[in-house]
């Protein structure tokens, strides 16, 4: 997962106690009562925190300097939809949420992230979490409706070769922005197959979890 983020960049991030994963959760499952999206979150973070372990790896982090960015990366998944219960349309979200989090002084670059995320919100994809959030968001989804359509509704099951088949059915999973897929990929700068396999991966490592 290549991008700008430099070594010197990275460190110094450690959130504070008040900005952990517990932290995030916590506003998550206030903010959002469905399990539904709740998941979504979750399965998000899964892929995410993966990309977030091999940029660490990248950039040569370890010890706290490492938990600091995988902890960046895992909060940002977590919270970049939890305002959608309440505010879904997209005059509301994320930029209700986004402003929430400012106002609890949550990381500036877990807040922009979260606002590129949305193609709408006209905020540039600059940084790795940028990307990464984009290129997770949509395919997340979208693993999660191939595994509940298997037998065992189970992500073990689900193979790239069937992921890319069903992408071509505008039919299935139709809230599902391919387009958005695709150029995640692309701007993170990994071939599609791989990152789709990588994100399955990611995603049976928690497959308990997601409840897949």
């Amino acid at each position: 997962m290549n991008e700008r983020t430099t070594p010197e960049e990275a460190r110094g991030k450690t959130l504070p106690a008040p900005y952990s994963r517990e932290a995030a959760w916590k506003i998550l499952t206030e903010w959002t009562q469905s399990e539904s999206l709740r998941k979504h979150a979750m399965a998000v973070e899964a892929c995410v925190v993966a990309c977030g372990e091999v940029e660490a790896e990248r950039l040569g982090l370890a010890g706290e300097e490492r938990a600091a960015l995988v902890q960046l990366y895992s909060t940002t998944a977590l919270l970049h939809d939890f305002d959608y219960e309440r505010h879904p349309t997209p005059d509301e979200h994320p930029f209700v949420g986004v402003k929430e989090l400012e106002s609890q002084g949550w990381p500036l670059e877990l807040r922009t992230a979260i606002l590129g995320h949305a193609q709408y919100s006209g905020v540039p994809r600059v940084t790795h979490l940028d990307k990464t959030l984009f290129a997770c968001d949509e395919l997340a989804g979208f693993l999660t409706a191939c595994a509940l359509v298997k037998p065992s509704r189970s992500i073990a099951e689900v193979e790239v070769a069937s992921v890319r088949k069903k992408m071509k059915d505008k039919a299935f999973a139709r809230g599902v922005n391919r387009t958005d897929v695709v150029e995640g990929a692309a701007e993170l700068g990994v071939e599609l197959d791989a990152h789709i396999g990588f994100c399955i991966g990611a995603m049976k490592k928690k497959a308990a979890e997601l409840g897949l």
